[in-house]
């Protein structure tokens, strides 16, 4: 019984994302994300980091013994003597603080590690870019990424990986978000194209960006990016993206801009509001064919790419936030885009773009309703002449 639940634990590693054959760096901070995951446990976590030859290997097994229970502890015990074995030895006790992270804990590989905040409704999300200092703590360059904005705010400090710590769940509290870890390169790009679409009014807020990213890498800046959720989220590239995702807090960010949305808004509002005379069969005919047009039209050329872009990051980050399915619709859908697929054929980007003009629409119904308003409507200047006509006979 107890090798059949190892043996389901460590499956459930698996299907939630942990390869065994990926970089050493790479799959301990995927352990590390893993961590507190439902229905992963810290035993799968530490027989899984038994495997890997790295340092942060037995630095994240060291710290995962303070406070674990017996089962666990055993686990960890054993890992940490199999690495020894190897040549793997943990830090001293008095070295490693509890709970650790993998963006806190850098891979030994490169020193550097980054932590990603979901995107918020407005666009508007934190982006942490780490890189452990030779004498000890870290170097943070925070960056608050913004679809108005581009780079909105820009910061390098030093800090301990305690104060590091202290800091993420500080911000944590504060937001009622879940920041997680995640590739330096992507968190690296992220940051370098914000900067780049920061309107030229707000370039002087944060003019000193590259002068800052040079202290974290001395590489030029990249213009160009193979996602790497593609590569992580394979075998889901394939399916039809389910409207499902919409459900997801993180659709709040799939948003066309108001400028974008309204041209559309204003033909139905024409349509509902029209002096011929069109049945209900008739008007949504024609509604049908201006959502159909949107779709086609929102989902093309810059506005696709800018969609792409945010479902691929929407994907990363529910990934790392252990709801692989979610993250498998966003990936297809992102993938969509991609390959040039007709968005008018996804039922996806149907879903997205009727609801998007229905909340629009909706609430400028609701506005109109509490403003008063001096000019009618030729529809309505037709009903109030004949309400006039019918109270005079």
């Amino acid at each position: 019984m107890a090798h059949d639940e190892t043996e389901r634990d460590d499956l459930k590693l698996r299907e939630m994302g942990f390869d065994a054959t990926a970089p050493p760096g790479q799959a301990v901070a995927r352990l590390q994300a893993l961590r507190g995951a439902p229905g992963v446990s810290d035993a799968a976590i530490a027989r899984a980091l038994a495997a890997i030859l790295d340092a942060g290997a037995a630095e994240m097994l060291a710290a995962m013994k303070a406070g674990a229970g017996s089962a666990t502890r055993r686990e960890v015990r054993r890992a940490l003597f199999r690495l020894r074995q190897r040549g793997i030895v943990a830090p001293a006790a008095d070295a490693v603080s509890a709970p650790t992270d993998a963006a806190l804990a850098p891979p030994a590989e490169t020193g550097r590690s980054a932590l990603f905040s979901p995107i918020d409704a407005e666009g508007a999300r934190v982006v942490w870019l780490l890189k452990a200092r030779p004498r000890g703590g870290l170097a943070r360059l925070w960056g608050l990424v913004s679809d108005v904005e581009g780079l909105a705010e820009v910061a390098l400090a030093e800090v301990t990986r305690k104060e590091s710590r202290t800091e993420r769940s500080e911000l944590e509290r504060r937001a009622g978000i879940r920041m997680v870890d995640g590739d330096w390169h992507l968190a690296d790009f992220v940051l370098c194209e914000a900067y780049r679409h920061t309107p030229q009014a707000r370039r002087g807020h944060v003019g000193n960006f590259l002068t800052l990213r040079a202290e974290i890498s001395s590489s030029a800046p990249p213009t160009q990016l193979d996602h790497p959720v593609y590569a992580e989220l394979a075998s889901a590239i394939e399916r039809e993206p389910s409207p499902e995702l919409l459900k997801e807090a993180e659709a709040s960010a799939l948003r066309f801009s108001p400028t974008d949305i309204k041209p559309y808004v204003d033909e139905i509002k024409s349509i509902q509001e029209s002096t011929l005379i069109l049945n209900r069969a008739q008007q949504e005919e024609r509604i049908n064919a201006i959502v159909e047009r949107a779709i086609g039209e929102l989902l093309s050329a810059d506005r696709a790419q800018r969609m792409r872009r945010r479902l691929e990051d929407i994907a990363y980050y529910m990934a790392r936030a252990g709801r692989k399915e979610a993250a498998g619709w966003a990936t297809a859908a992102a993938a969509r885009i991609r390959d040039g697929a007709d968005p008018r054929r996804t039922g996806l980007f149907q879903a997205l773009v009727r609801t998007q003009l229905g909340a629009v629409f909706t609430e400028a119904r609701e506005r109109e309703r509490e403003e008063p308003r001096l000019i009618m409507t030729p529809a309505e200047a037709m009903r109030a002449q004949q309400q006039a006509r019918t109270r005079r006979r």
